[in-house]
């Protein structure tokens, strides 16, 4: 997929690197197509490897997407650099009066906290309550799963005995739905919390579907009747070395962490970790953008009159 991306964005240089084809802003204004809109809300701390694992992850079709990236107003990022963030993003107020393709919201670091103790809750809902008019399909990552289930339907999370960390084997269900149209029976999927919502909370309401899950980590995939909600309970955009790193970090801590499971060449933390996990994202967020923004979406996309 040719990825338009700002010409200075430092994913873009790795991006090529890996002979993904991405497509600066001249280029992309001389073909006579219409590319998907995209708004991409980072909550992760280090914004720089998130924003290279989504456009990873959604480099596997054809179409032009042209990612606009968001950050909240109401929290200021500790991690990553006021230029890149005054040069790479916007904020809600600038881009409120737009309508989008697609939309993703990822994860972020306050599994701990309630949802309404996080500092940028409120705006958060205002976001996820302005997307049910202004976002054709919303697709929510791990902890912004969590908070769209529970904003959207009221499922709650719970906290975990202890983190699951690590890459977990998932059955998946109803291969007819397209999010997982092509996938095995079998998938692996990397998770990193110690919340989780579950199953038994999510089958209480029909107009939800959940299409894959484990008996190890839970519930990993679910869809809205419509597709206009997506929710994965996991991280299939990780990097081969996400987990690694997170875990040599805690090490350096102190912390005394347990090794992800699954993961390691045979289970040694000092070896090369073992990639199980690409063609499940490669699928899934091909599928997405297909069949459930691509496929459906209005051809023009109006503005509204905020």
């Amino acid at each position: 997929m040719p990825i338009k991306v700002q010409n200075e964005l430092p994913a873009r240089a790795i991006l090529e690197s890996e002979n993904i084809f991405t497509m600066d802003e001249k280029r992309a204004l001389s073909q006579d197509i219409r590319p998907l809109q995209l708004l991409i809300l980072n909550l992760m701390p280090i914004k720089e490897d998130t924003e290279l694992q989504i456009l990873r992850a959604l480099s596997n079709t054809p179409l032009q997407v042209d990612c606009t990236f968001l950050m909240v107003s109401s929290y200021v990022s500790k991690n990553t650099s006021a230029s890149h963030l005054n040069k790479f993003y916007v904020f809600f107020d600038e881009i409120k009066r737009h309508k989008y393709d697609g939309m993703i919201i990822t994860g972020a670091p306050v599994e701990h906290m309630a949802f309404e103790e996080v500092s940028y809750w409120e705006e958060l809902k205002m976001i996820m309550e302005w997307s049910k008019t202004h976002v054709h399909s919303t697709l929510h990552i791990c902890w912004g799963a969590q908070a769209g289930l529970y904003y959207h339907y009221g499922i709650p999370k719970y906290a975990r005995p202890k983190k699951l960390n690590g890459v977990y084997r998932h059955k998946v269900l109803h291969h007819k739905v397209p999010l997982v149209r092509g996938l095995d029976d079998y998938v692996m999927c990397p998770h990193s919390r110690y919340t989780e919502v579950r199953g038994e909370d999510i089958r209480k309401h029909p107009e939800l579907n959940i299409l894959a899950e484990s008996e190890e980590a839970g519930v990993l995939l679910v869809v809205n009747e419509s597709g206009s909600q997506i929710f994965i309970q996991g991280h299939p955009e990780y990097d081969r070395v996400t987990l690694d790193n997170e875990y040599h970090r805690d090490v350096d801590r102190g912390l005394d962490p347990e090794p992800p499971v699954n993961y390691y060449e045979d289970n040694d933390p000092q070896k090369r970790p073992v990639l199980t996990w690409r063609n499940l994202s490669n699928t899934v967020y091909a599928n997405w953008l297909n069949y459930y923004v691509y496929q459906t979406t209005n051809y023009i996309l109006e503005e509204t009159e905020e």
